[in-house]
């Protein structure tokens, strides 16, 4: 006797599969502690910065000459700063900057580069050749000197501070995707889309995008890290945010004269960085391990 497996068969079998691979990689992913550990730190960082209307004890802007330069302790937790300005509503307030900053230039990166690279990797030909050497025009330029110039070019604000630092990051998501789409592009599966008809870009938005999607989002995690550090290094120069703005880099530079004597105008925004991108680096390893196929075991 035949046994015809039918269309709902076929898709619980393939929910079921998509269960059990998601199953897997939640179980590889929360295995890593310092993966873990590295997303805790980042969810709490969100949520304080989030929630900074209400945890700041002071109006992160407000000037206050008789309170200036005060060490951390007592009624300022973390000190002021040379204006009497609470440095720890500053810092939870900054988070809210530097964050969206880091998050939103990502996703300007990602969007433009991905695109750029799954054309010039399932096209080829002149599309590739062109789009390439775009690319290799802009990796002749240090991202940061890349960033420095465009934010220079458009004007020091934060708007154009993430335009600027995701510009600079295209490149490398283009060239990871297009070297990720050369290789699944000779998969069977696109063969078999292209001999029923399937258009070209159905084929690699469908197709082709989710299968190399992987490695893509392992690369922004970590681009996130790095987004936060240029943005932050451009606003010490001052060319991100503007007074009386407080974001970390910014709050970086207003403390550079002080740091023989008030330390904590800029040790602790400066802490803020290291701790975000050190834990937003540990989850992107971890995340990294658990998408990979190889390390199953």
């Amino acid at each position: 006797m035949t046994i015809v497996a039918t269309n709902d068969d076929a898709m619980l079998a393939r929910n079921v599969r998509t269960k059990s691979r998601w199953h897997d990689f939640r179980r590889r992913l929360f295995r890593n502690k310092a993966a873990t550990g590295g997303l805790v730190v980042v969810v709490l960082f969100f949520v304080l910065s989030a929630l900074a209307p209400w945890l700041a004890p002071y109006d992160p802007i407000m000037i206050d000459s008789l309170s200036a330069l005060r060490p951390p302790g007592g009624a300022y937790l973390f000190g002021s700063d040379q204006y009497g300005r609470d440095v720890l509503s500053r810092v939870l307030y900054g988070g809210q900057i530097s964050l969206i900053i880091g998050f939103i230039s990502v996703a300007i990166a990602s969007l433009f580069g991905v695109t750029v690279g799954l054309i010039a990797g399932y096209y080829g030909g002149w599309a590739d050749s062109v789009l390439m050497r775009v690319i290799d025009i802009m990796l002749a330029f240090p991202g940061i000197l890349l960033s420095l110039a465009i934010v220079s070019m458009l004007g020091p604000n934060l708007r154009n501070l993430m335009i600027a630092v995701g510009i600079s990051a295209i490149p490398t998501y283009a060239r990871l995707t297009r070297g990720s789409v050369l290789s699944a592009r000779e998969h069977l599966y696109v063969e078999a889309a292209r001999t029923v008809g399937v258009p070209d870009h159905l084929i690699a938005i469908r197709h082709i995008l989710p299968n190399v999607i992987a490695p893509i989002i392992v690369a922004a995690t970590l681009g996130v890290g790095t987004a936060i550090i240029v943005a932050a290094a451009l606003s010490f120069l001052g060319l991100g945010s503007q007074p009386p703005q407080p974001e970390w880099g910014r709050m970086l530079s207003e403390g550079r004269p002080y740091l023989r004597d008030q330390w904590w105008i800029s040790t602790f925004p400066g802490l803020a960085i290291m701790v975000v991108v050190l834990a937003i680096n540990l989850f992107g390893d971890g995340l990294r391990d658990a998408l990979d196929p190889r390390l199953k075991t």
